[in-house]
């Protein structure tokens, strides 16, 4: 099954009231906190606050998007990162894979990722929680190829990934991606950018969606399809982009 929701970070100028009243207007279930804005690292009350408001709103939380660098040494440690992320109620840490693109990193630096990512994910696991990586230019997991040497390497079941379209891959390679990170898939990252997501100038857009949100829904798990940013961050277009989603999830039932 596959639910819709928002990453809450899309607004980072509304405050946690307003990002739950915006996903229920757009009758969407689930979101994304972000880490940053939301529910700042650390700040369990902020966690416990805003779990309380999302569920008394009949929402559910997707994951915990983290701002955790790993293989680095942050200034937020992980285990204060896993902490606000139980306070939330979160199922999922998203976390990032190091700062470096693939190509650009040695072996060494692949191996501070690996071995960071087995510390954290035992932690995360002992919690009853997965980690998962932002799919994302300067990290580790900026290509398929590279997601796939990491996902391996780790070789950890707690240890997903994200998935989001490339402006710099055409809509064949994006199903190739999403269809080989399928047995890693934690969530799909919807990201219309400066553009609706019903967007009529491209031809092959909508059947790409419906193709991509069909990979998706073949795993037998429980995903969150999540809007991310949106044409000129208006609430508005968030709107209106929320209901393009729950017309494709809709086609898939």
């Amino acid at each position: 099954m596959i639910k819709s929701g928002l990453v809450s970070v899309t607004f980072r100028q509304l405050t946690v009231d307003a990002i739950i009243d915006l996903v229920q207007q757009a009758g969407l279930s689930a979101i994304e906190w972000g880490g940053d804005v939301h529910v700042p690292h650390g700040d369990i009350q902020c966690a416990k606050e805003t779990r309380r408001k999302t569920l008394d709103a009949g929402l559910v939380t997707a994951s915990y998007g983290s701002y955790y660098r790993v293989g680095h040494n942050e200034p937020v440690p992980y285990p204060v990162v896993l902490d606000t992320a139980l306070a939330l109620g979160a199922p999922l840490v998203r976390v990032w894979a190091g700062k470096r693109n693939a190509e650009d990193a040695d072996e060494a630096y692949w191996q501070r990722v690996v071995e960071d990512s087995q510390k954290i994910a035992e932690l995360t696991a002992s919690a009853g929680l997965k980690i998962a990586y932002e799919y994302h230019n300067n990290t580790l997991t900026n290509t398929l190829t590279s997601t796939l040497q990491l996902l391996k390497a780790v070789a950890y079941n707690a240890v997903t990934t994200y998935w989001q379209t490339s402006s710099s891959t055409s809509v064949s390679e994006n199903l190739e991606a999403l269809e080989a990170l399928k047995p890693w898939l934690s969530h799909i990252h919807v990201n219309p950018g400066k553009v609706p997501l019903a967007d009529t100038e491209k031809a092959d857009h909508e059947s790409a969606w419906q193709q991509y949100l069909k990979i998706a829904a073949t795993t037998g798990l429980d995903h969150c399809a999540l809007i991310e940013f949106v044409k000129d961050n208006s609430p508005e277009q968030f709107l209106e982009d929320a209901l393009t989603l729950k017309t494709w999830l809709q086609a898939l039932v």
